[in-house]
């Protein structure tokens, strides 16, 4: 494990190391606690993770819109609730923005005069809108979000290529091809470069690698769907775990300032020295159901602790995992004088500890639970949900 030298200045409490045949992650520089906040990062660009022709257009039927540059919700298709727009746009979902903060932001930065003339174009492009499926048309909004980029913010276009992703396994070739073909048809500025297949290719990798979904809120009916994506120059180098010591937050409607900031707070305490990991999905997904999600859309199999003890599972044995679950939790005791993990080697459970004290058990949710952050240094005995916002007292 060697120290990484990185262009993006971390917090203090955390170092980026290279993990041989693992890659990149990042270590507790010193001993963390459980609610701490040890990240809250702004995303270097954000996009719709609508598609550029969408469905519930069709006959008309209204939709939800959101803020072009914050991503909040605005007031359904038709209604009459107040928004700004773009005076060049002839689509108000590209271009509608909850507060003139919000809109002159973007007109300098993500909605440039070339990204709303892209845009444009792509809505107008028969092979990409009737001919490509939502993903591709969706993917073609992300490259126009990074080529914009490049023109309006070249250093944080660098960081965005020194993330993670080659481009070489991570994507399909002939998708790169044919959307490299639809983005070097668009008017670029002169003098400014013009996209190559190997650099479209590499775009998409990042985005693959690197991408989080800003997400609806909870329902109670379960489901929850991605409004946008969004890419950060911290947050993507944390690397997975099916028991994660961290998890993420977020306040995308209800922060006054920087809502598309992620928060990553410690779900308990770690010594100085482990690895700081995130969980990519809801953990309590199957094995196989993980396995499948992390090989689909990262390319990478699991190997953690958690999966080396459910490999040997049978498949009723995960659909019975719930019910072990419950009879465990009675079982479990604390002293609470040491929130960290502790889990004897032979335990053919390790992670029933985790599941009763850290995953939420509102119906339809599965959220991950932290402490709030620490009060005047103090430890906080509330624990709060990553997912539908529930909050609880822990009982230790």
């Amino acid at each position: 494990m060697a120290e990484v030298e990185n262009q993006v200045a971390l917090p203090n409490a955390l170092s980026l190391v290279n993990f041989e045949g693992k890659g990149r992650g990042l270590v507790a520089s010193q001993p963390l606690k459980g609610g701490q906040v040890i990240l809250r990062d702004s995303p270097i660009l954000t996009y719709s993770a609508y598609p550029l022709k969408r469905r519930d257009q069709e006959g008309n039927a209204s939709y939800l819109r959101y803020c072009g540059q914050c991503c909040k919700a605005l007031g359904p298709s038709g209604s009459t609730a107040a928004a700004l727009t773009c005076s060049s746009c002839s689509h108000s979902d590209d271009a509608s923005f909850c507060s003139a903060k919000c809109q002159s932001l973007a007109i300098s930065l993500i909605h440039s005069p070339w990204a709303c003339q892209a845009l444009r174009y792509l809505r107008n492009c028969y092979v990409l809108v009737d001919q490509q499926p939502d993903e591709r048309q969706v993917q073609a909004r992300y490259l126009v979000a990074a080529y914009n980029l490049a023109m309006y913010s070249p250093s944080a276009f660098q960081t965005l290529l020194s993330l993670e992703g080659s481009g070489t396994q991570d994507v399909d070739r002939n998708s790169a091809m044919l959307l490299n073909s639809i983005i070097s048809s668009l008017p670029f500025p002169e003098g400014s470069f013009s996209p190559t297949v190997e650099m479209t290719a590499s775009l998409l990798s990042k985005d693959r690698c690197n991408a989080f979904g800003l997400m609806e809120p909870f329902s109670e009916n379960g489901g929850r769907t991605v409004r946008a994506y969004a890419i950060y120059p911290h947050a993507s180098f944390f690397n997975h775990d099916c028991l994660p010591n961290a998890c993420r937050f977020d306040y995308i409607d209800s922060a006054a300032n920087g809502n598309t900031d992620m928060i990553i707070r410690m779900i308990h305490d770690v010594p100085q020295g482990r690895e700081i990991c995130l969980s990519y999905f809801p953990v309590n997904l199957s094995y196989p159901e993980r396995q499948k999600r992390l090989l689909d859309d990262y390319g990478f199999s699991c190997i953690c602790d958690r999966c080396k003890v459910e490999a040997n599972w049978s498949h009723q044995d995960d659909e019975d995992e719930d019910e072990t679950m419950e009879e465990d939790e009675g079982e479990m005791e604390s002293d609470g004088e040491n929130n960290e993990i502790e889990v004897e080697e032979n335990d053919d459970f390790p992670h029933a500890y985790f599941f009763v004290r850290f995953v939420c058990d509102k119906e339809n949710c599965a959220g991950t639970l932290a402490p709030l952050p620490p009060l005047d240094g103090n430890p906080r005995d509330i624990m709060e949900c990553n997912v539908c916002g529930n909050l609880k007292r822990e009982e230790l």
